[in-house]
């Protein structure tokens, strides 16, 4: 018997160490993407609701486990000892642990409704509005009212106002069906926890979220819908700043690259147009037929700090790895038609297209 209860005791010890660094892992003093440390009312909205329902929550699993545990030591079979007591058929008591739970989902749901329909609400003043498209694996973003101006994974918006999200899926690169100008993508969510909550991006309808900053920070966040191989590395920033900051901001997506006319970078924009076949798959504002949405908008690539997917930071050699073998940085499958494909380049010439790319300010 001790040597059973001693087995049993050990096995505890070891169950309960993964408990304790799945406890720890929870204490991050600054996790980025914390969604109980909001910023903004849209955020906040859903923190004061989802604080009180956790409270209850948690106050009646405490009760239930408490009374579970109480109940198996209390009557725990011993030697002699006759069954229990049956409560089945009280009337009070089969009366009471109905009731008291009910009462207890109609005090949560009508703040909850409320909440649902008061985040649904369009705003109607003070509004910018931004097309979001969810590619395989990163984020599109088009101000209409900017002149469409489009930007990739990092999306940019001014401080103090309500940004008004249009969320579609498509995937440019996979053969359009009848009467689509694109081949709709697979289900997506958006999410960024400091100023939202989680919005669905499903193909073939276009789902509203609204966000709003109230300070100058850079804000993480994900797709927090598998979708499928590269789920994980499909990241977003949205960075926001003043009004004043923002209309600059604006004014230099407006303008186009400067073309380079010699050196590595005149010959890597050559490979950009030509070899590398950059230009089928990639819009660069001001060059002819570079007007692709396969991939992302380089125009003003060096312009963000974070690129594919917002997954890695923008650097010289993190550039130069990802031409040599995008795959290899991140699981794509460009074969179906998704993701960047390796195109075969020699390294002197991997180095004049980071050279020409390093130019796109």
């Amino acid at each position: 018997m001790r040597q059973g209860l001693g087995g049993r005791v050990r096995r505890l010890r070891v169950a309960a160490v993964p408990a304790v660094f799945v406890f720890l892992a929870s204490c991050a003093k600054d996790a980025p993407q914390d969604t109980f440390d909001v910023d903004g009312p849209i955020a906040d909205k859903i923190d004061r609701l989802q604080v009180p329902v956790f409270l209850v929550a948690g106050l009646v699993f405490v009760l239930v486990q408490g009374l579970i545990i109480a109940t198996v030591i209390r009557h725990r079979h011993r030697p002699g000892r006759p069954d229990p007591i049956q409560v089945h058929g009280n009337t009070k008591l089969e009366v009471g642990w109905t009731v008291v739970p009910a009462l207890l989902l109609v005090i949560v749901a009508f703040p909850t409704v409320f909440t649902i329909f008061d985040l649904a609400k369009e705003p109607t003043k003070n509004v910018l509005p931004v097309e979001v498209y969810g590619h395989l694996w990163w984020w599109e973003y088009r101000y209409p009212t900017l002149g469409n101006l489009t930007t990739a994974n990092e999306l940019h918006i001014p401080t103090n106002t309500d940004v008004r999200l249009s969320l579609h899926s498509i995937e440019p690169g996979l053969p359009a069906g009848p009467g689509q100008e694109f081949a709709q993508g697979v289900i997506h969510s958006f999410w960024v926890p400091k100023l939202a909550g989680k919005q669905d991006v499903v193909p073939g309808r276009v789902n509203k979220l609204t966000i709003r900053a109230e300070k100058a920070d850079t804000y993480l966040g994900q797709c927090a819908e598998y979708c499928n191989l590269s789920h994980a590395n499909m990241r977003l920033r949205v960075v926001s700043m003043e009004q004043a900051k923002f209309d600059e901001w604006v004014a230099h997506q407006r303008q186009p690259i400067q073309t380079p006319t010699e050196g590595d970078a005149a010959a890597g924009f050559a490979l950009f147009k030509g070899k590398g076949t950059c230009i089928a798959c990639h819009t660069l504002g001001g060059v002819e037929g570079a007007v692709a949405r396969v991939g992302p908008n380089l125009t003003h690539l060096m312009d963000r700090e974070t690129f594919a997917g917002a997954t890695f930071d923008i650097t010289t050699q993190n550039l130069h790895d990802w031409i040599e073998d995008p795959s290899a940085m991140k699981p794509m499958r460009p074969e179906k038609g998704t993701g960047m494909p390796k195109v075969p380049l020699s390294e002197t010439e991997i180095n004049q297209l980071v050279v020409f790319l390093e130019t796109l300010k």
